[in-house]
């Protein structure tokens, strides 16, 4: 059965979900099979778990698949009070995986949402069985600094074509139709947690690169990157090979979004890695 043909496979007992933790609820939806290996995929900053959309049907025909939007993203809380920091997030992704009663679980993060999976990793090893990174820097060394101009509070809400010129670089060329989805999840955040969330990804990995971070965990590791990523050098998915058995995959002609630029080499190359898990 090739990775298409799981699209008409997927589960119909599809759930949406709002989970009640301290900092604010959090909403999470799950497809395929509940006895199936549980897949937890982490969404990048500015989206949610809707950017995960054109993946889901090629995986939950044989993975308990949940997508989380991170606290102040999408359909969950979005409270000015609570910290947004990287260890924080991980820790509230913790916290709605033990709500519900996942044990053990790979986890798939895109982008900033890589470094929330590594964080989980460290702080809840005995959940965490595996990790797949999509595109995630290694370090801010790696990061290519944006020519598009900050939003600022008094423009915001964000107008279609300011989300557009953001959001442009996340993509492999110029002029790349960004999908309507990612300008209504941007425009349901605020001001405050997008700024307070992508300082908390800097932070994170100022503190300490993470390859550095994963080496020591033991963690089985798969890093998927698209060649032509215009926000982190694609050749800086070679610093991952200092993970013990790391495996590393670049995708040509494709950008820092492979999970909606080809969802299907994505998700075949996700699938070979869990086979067996």
């Amino acid at each position: 059965m090739t990775v298409s043909d799981d699209r008409s496979r997927v589960s119909r007992d599809a759930e949406s979900i709002l989970l009640p933790l301290d900092d604010g609820d959090i909403h999470v939806c799950q497809e395929g099979p509940r006895d199936a290996p549980a897949l937890l995929l982490v969404h990048g900053s500015a989206a949610s778990g809707r950017s995960w959309d054109a993946m889901v049907p090629l995986l939950a025909g044989s993975h308990r698949v949940i997508r989380i939007d991170l606290l102040g993203h999408g359909r969950s809380a979005k409270p000015a009070g609570p910290s947004y920091a990287t260890v924080d997030q991980a820790r509230r992704v913790g916290a709605a995986l033990d709500l519900l009663g996942v044990g053990r679980a790979t986890v798939v993060g895109h982008s900033s949402g890589g470094a929330v999976a590594t964080a989980l990793a460290e702080q809840r090893p005995d959940l965490v069985t595996a990790l797949v990174l999509i595109n995630t820097g290694p370090g801010m060394d790696a990061f290519i600094a944006s020519e598009s101009a900050a939003i600022s509070p008094a423009q915001w809400p964000p107008t279609n074509e300011q989300i557009r010129q953001f959001a442009g670089s996340g993509f492999s060329r110029p002029g790349y139709e960004v999908p309507r989805t990612i300008l209504d999840e941007m425009r349901m955040m605020t001001h405050h947690t997008l700024v307070t969330t992508m300082r908390g990804t800097t932070e994170y990995l100022q503190q300490r690169r993470l390859p550095d971070r994963l080496a020591v965990l033991g963690k089985p590791l798969l890093v998927i990157f698209g060649a032509d990523d215009r926000r982190w050098r694609s050749s800086s998915a070679a610093d991952y090979r200092a993970v013990p058995g790391a495996r590393i995959e670049l995708l040509p002609e494709v950008g820092h979004t492979p999970i909606l630029e080809d969802p299907d080499r994505t998700a075949a190359l996700l699938l070979t890695f869990t086979r067996g898990r």
